[in-house]
């Protein structure tokens, strides 16, 4: 099924051209009878901050669609707010229209940095290159709840094995541009430097909200800079536990996203269109399990 995502600078006038202008309101559960006044709130404040039509039929191909305001993109791009839009975008993706404005080209530069830091944090000192993918592509599916019931289990490693040119094309300008990050040709691995400066430095450059839950982690009481970078600083100085501070605040933002998310889609998407989207989740998951 084609996913794309819409980033909408007036959400109201947006859902009512499409319901209505655009003749499209098949898209739509029943809850589009209440209009764009009470859809658009339903869209920024529940959830991920996303609106989902999804099982749309078009030109032969079904597909789904969300929608989202330009400010909580920005913000879940930025601060992982919800790691959800900017979990789907550490995945190579086809951009169909070029952003407007530097924010957004900004953000997106950044996500993809959050990406590569995060992941590096939760690998050991030395790993290959599937596996820095791996840790990429894995991270909004931590904590997710549907990677439990409705999921291929091996999805992560087959988005990155169908994809993995892509990935390389994707990163390659970070890993790059990374001092801390060498090569070995002769073992096929990259060694990273794990001292404890460069690891504080890296939890420094992660985006807000991670930020904050593994600063929580480690006994911090309160959201104050100073607090969170004294925070931050004695989870550098743990070598070996310090992965596991990154990965649980992030499957601690994953988790929260994906319930709500799904909570939020049953409403959009309508009784029948859960059962049916549900079902083919659930036919994909069986088919991966007899695969193996």
């Amino acid at each position: 099924m084609l996913d794309f995502v819409f980033v909408l600078e007036n959400a109201r006038k947006w859902h009512e051209d499409n319901m209505y202008s655009k003749h499209h309101p098949h898209h739509y559960s029943s809850i589009r009878w209440l209009g764009s006044r009470a859809l658009v709130p339903l869209q920024d404040k529940l959830g991920a901050g996303v609106y989902y039509n999804t099982l749309v039929p078009m030109e032969g191909r079904t597909i789904k669609y969300g929608t989202v305001s330009r400010e909580n993109f920005l913000l879940d791009l930025n601060d992982w707010q919800w790691l959800y839009l900017a979990g789907r975008l550490h995945k190579p993706i086809q951009v169909l229209q070029q952003p407007h404005g530097e924010d957004i080209v900004s953000a997106l530069k950044r996500n993809l940095n959050s990406a590569v830091t995060a992941a590096l944090l939760c690998l050991p000192e030395y790993f290959t290159e599937e596996e820095l993918f791996l840790s990429i592509a894995g991270l909004s599916y931590a904590g997710d709840f549907r990677m439990v019931v409705g999921e291929n289990k091996s999805k992560v490693q087959n988005i990155v094995s169908s994809s993995f040119e892509s990935f390389q094309e994707l990163y390659k300008p970070i890993i790059l541009n990374n001092s801390q990050l060498h090569f070995n040709s002769s073992s096929g691995k990259y060694h990273q430097n794990q001292e404890s400066d460069v690891i504080f430095s890296r939890l420094m450059s992660l985006p807000r909200n991670l930020q904050q839950k593994v600063a929580r982690a480690v006994g911090s009481k309160g959201v104050e800079p100073s607090l969170i970078e004294s925070a931050l600083h004695k989870a550098s100085q743990d070598r070996v536990n310090c992965p596991q501070l990154v990965q649980k605040g992030v499957t601690s933002i994953v988790k929260r996203s994906s319930i709500t998310q799904s909570v939020k889609g049953v409403i959009t998407a309508g009784g029948l269109k859960t059962l049916i989207y549900s079902a083919q989740k659930l036919t994909k998951m069986l088919r991966g399990i007899l695969k193996k």
